[in-house]
């Protein structure tokens, strides 16, 4: 039957365009954005969801069709839509009247989905209101909130290919659905409890269904149980926080003694009762995005973040969490992992959850990709991520101009912390963070994951790009995939991940300042603190830190007392026998004192590293911050950090060279660690020596800069690396190289740790084909 044509308007005062809009717009209700649009200009033709997006023919007068029907559209976009890119061609004009949302056309492209969103203000609104149909219904979602990228198993974003495809919608799910009205106009996870996922009770130990819900496992949870709690990408594990022995058990249930456990509160008035956040930690807070975001202290809650000064918190981010926070007001809610292992996201697997929790509150909407939080603290006012996963993942970063290519590319990342990058039509998609490949269940999350990526965005990799590192597990598994495999230095890719995210232009210069535990050098050795002129083309190393042994190999990084030994070795030689009785010093003892320095001046399994992390190992643990033997990455510096006076100013010596035979200055901390030494033998407070250590390593960073201004002209300078996680250290070397005229780079929407790797590879990657390398 044909369409009816639009009476009494001649062809030729109408006419037609045809818009290709390319960015986050499927799946956040861009569609009924556009008809309701549409009608309201008066326009006819069509929108449907396309493999590059969205399409878009409108007809009508010129003055509307050619200009003022897109600039409408970008002002008036729905909440999680974001335009990349809308192109526009003209058309034939067909006279049809009437303007209609088309189904989706399987094509070929590149299209990008939505991130998962926190529970908006209306849904919130319709949960809490009695009578409503979706009164206190834990899966209550519309077009502008709710699970996207766990649920998604293929684009274009459609629900028969989610994980919701098992749940036939009821009469008043249908007419929501269809209706272009409606704001659950085509949301996918479209629900109710009359036709969506419904939950259960279960006794983690026999698999028992148990009575009841979310009041009955509130209740669990204030008699000192611990709960498992099925949520966008995972399971929590959720107890009281003021509870010890609830908070001991479920320590030992996860091998966690000491590292952080993160709270979920009902609300900012919860989290005003133990942390004051600032104003943008605030709005990090409320976002959307709903990350786990740390804050200083007001109060302490034992055992949740011992020795530390911040705690890490997130507010609830969908309608089961809200429901269980309601009487509760606060939680711990920490991933369901065992130690080392990826986040659970079915009871069954990997032995379940039996170990772990005494029941757990599921429900039967399977995940399709699992996610952990993410995790964001705020330095000067901006974000710096710790973790990026939910919330923020599988969000696109545009690419530079003269970096972009037709070729599709996927990087790998590194061994710890990893990630995997993809880039397709100009723009890069990174996962959430895998964690560390070391352990083969997370090993498998990474082949899960690229397999995911590689399905979801339609992508065939024409090359591969990793690290330079002989025996990660990332560098095999590329070199057996049939592609062109690219290695890269572990720190100059760290160096590009900030120019890359900034739209840094190529063959520009800059000092990138990389500081980590350690990365496989050029030269076979252990780098962990450089200063590299950069592009994306290639580096020199400017300077880097003294090379110091690394007593027992891998061990000097869980064993700060070791990294401790060696730098005092390197500061005093033979007197160091002869040093004052440091409590650190009495706390190693003569015997093993003498064994480890003993290994290092013979050059026994004592490799040299220039790293920065391991100069923090040993500082910490000369103060008496660092416990013997280390739990978690970095935790000898996230304690020694928590000391530093906030107010305290001041500065020890630090000597840099003049550039050596290969062109490198070296960085000696040999006088720092000597009046180091002497404060705490004076008996110096230990705030005050954080304070001044972590003042003279930014100021170490400025001097360097300065010198590569003079000897060559560069003005710019990028942090990266997981050093620049302190809070302290990253505020005070971003507001003194300001000072001094500098501009600088440093990740905003990544990570600076290893997670960024993957970022940096591809943007060396693509320079290579730019320059014809492959």
């Amino acid at each position: 039957m044909k369409r009816p044509v639009r009476p009494g308007i001649a062809r030729g005062r109408r006419t037609a365009s045809r818009l290709t809009v390319f960015g986050v717009v499927q799946g956040v209700g861009f569609r009924p954005c556009v008809y309701r649009l549409a009608r309201r200009l008066g326009l006819d033709g069509w929108v449907a969801n396309a493999g590059s997006g969205v399409e878009i023919h409108i007809e009508g007068p010129a003055a509307v069709v050619r200009g003022g029907f897109a600039a409408a559209l970008r002002k008036g976009l729905p909440p999680l839509a974001v335009v990349e890119r809308l192109d526009a061609r003209p058309a034939p004009v067909s006279n049809r009247a009437g303007f209609q949302i088309r189904k989706t056309r399987e094509t070929g492209g590149f299209v990008f989905i939505s991130p998962d969103i926190a529970t908006c203000d209306d849904c919130v609104e319709e949960i809490e209101t009695p009578g409503e149909r979706r009164y206190r219904y834990a899966f209550t979602n519309c077009t502008n909130c709710g699970p996207r990228y766990t649920i998604v198993r293929g684009l274009p974003y459609d629900r028969p290919r989610t994980t919701m495809s098992g749940f036939p919608m009821c009469p008043d799910c249908r007419r929501e659905y269809e209706d272009p009205l409606d704001r659950r106009h085509h949301a996918q996870p479209i629900a109710c409890p009359a036709c969506g996922p419904r939950l259960t009770l279960r006794d983690a130990r026999t698999g028992r269904k148990l009575r009841g819900g979310v009041a009955e496992a509130a209740a669990l949870v204030r008699a000192g149980k611990i709960l498992a709690v099925k949520g966008l990408g995972g399971f929590h594990l959720v107890c009281d926080p003021r509870n010890r022995t609830a908070v001991a058990r479920l320590r030992r249930a996860k091998d966690r003694r000491t590292k952080p456990l993160a709270l979920m509160a009902r609300d900012l008035a919860a989290v005003g009762r133990f942390a004051a956040p600032t104003p943008a930690e605030r709005r990090l807070l409320l976002s959307p995005r709903r990350p786990i975001v740390l804050l200083r202290k007001t109060e302490d809650i034992p055992l949740i973040a011992p020795g530390l000064d911040e705690i890490g918190v997130m507010l609830p981010y969908t309608p089961l969490h809200r429901l269980l926070l309601e009487d509760l007001g606060l939680i711990v809610a920490t991933s369901s992992n065992p130690k080392d292992a990826p986040i659970i996201r079915d009871e069954e697997e990997g032995g379940g959850l039996r170990g772990l929790c005494d029941a757990v509150l599921t429900h039967d909407r399977p995940i399709a990709m699992r996610a952990d939080d993410s995790v964001v603290k705020v330095v000067s006012g901006r974000p710096v991520f710790v973790r990026r996963a939910r919330g923020y993942v599988p969000y696109p970063q545009a690419v530079p101009e003269k970096l972009r290519s037709g070729r599709v590319l996927v990087a790998l990342g590194g061994e710890l912390k990893d990630t995997i990058s993809l880039y397709k039509s100009g723009y890069v998609i990174t996962s959430q963070f895998l964690g560390d490949l070391d352990d083969y269940r997370n090993f498998r999350y990474f082949e899960e994951t690229l397999a995911h990526l590689l399905r979801l965005f339609d992508a065939k990799p024409e090359a591969v790009v990793t690290d330079l590192h002989p025996d990660f597990r990332t560098t095999r598994y590329a070199a057996r995939m049939g592609v062109p495999h690219l290695r890269v230095q572990h720190h100059f890719a760290h160096v590009l991940a900030p120019l890359l995210e900034h739209g840094h232009v190529p063959e520009r210069r800059v000092l990138g300042v990389a500081l980590d535990g350690y990365g496989y050098g050029e030269d076979g050795t252990a780098w962990g603190g450089e200063f590299l002129l950069a592009d994306y083309g290639g580096y020199e190393r400017f300077a880097r830190i003294e090379p110091v042994a690394l007593p027992g190999g891998d061990l000097a990084a869980r064993e700060p007392w070791r990294m401790a030994l060696a730098y005092l070795d390197r500061a005093y030689g033979a007197a160091v026998t002869e040093l004052p009785g440091l409590p650190a010093l009495r706390r190693i003892g003569r015997r093993r004192s003498a064994a480890v320095l003993s290994m290092v001046r013979a050059g026994v399994r004592s490799p040299l590293a220039s790293s920065c992390g391991r100069l923090f190992d040993a500082v910490s643990y000369l103060a008496g911050a660092s416990p013997e033997r280390l739990e978690f990455e970095a935790e000898a510096a996230m304690r020694f950090e928590a000391l530093a006076d906030p107010r305290f100013r001041g500065v020890y010596p630090v000597s840099i060279g003049a550039a050596g035979p290969g062109g490198t200055a070296e960085i000696s901390f040999g006088p720092l660690v000597r009046a180091l030494v002497r404060d705490l033998a004076d008996g110096t407070p230990v705030r005050v020596v954080s304070a001044k250590f972590h003042d003279s390593l930014a100021r170490t960073i400025v001097r360097v800069a300065e010198r590569a201004r003079r000897e060559r002209g560069t003005g710019e300078v990028a942090l990266a690396g997981g050093v620049f996680l302190n809070r302290r250290l990253l505020e005070r070397t971003e507001k003194l190289l300001a000072a001094k005229g500098f501009r600088v780079f440093r990740p905003l929407l990544y990570s600076p740790n290893d997670e960024s790797l993957s970022l940096g590879q591809i943007a060396w990657g693509l320079d290579r084909i730019r320059t014809g390398g492959i």
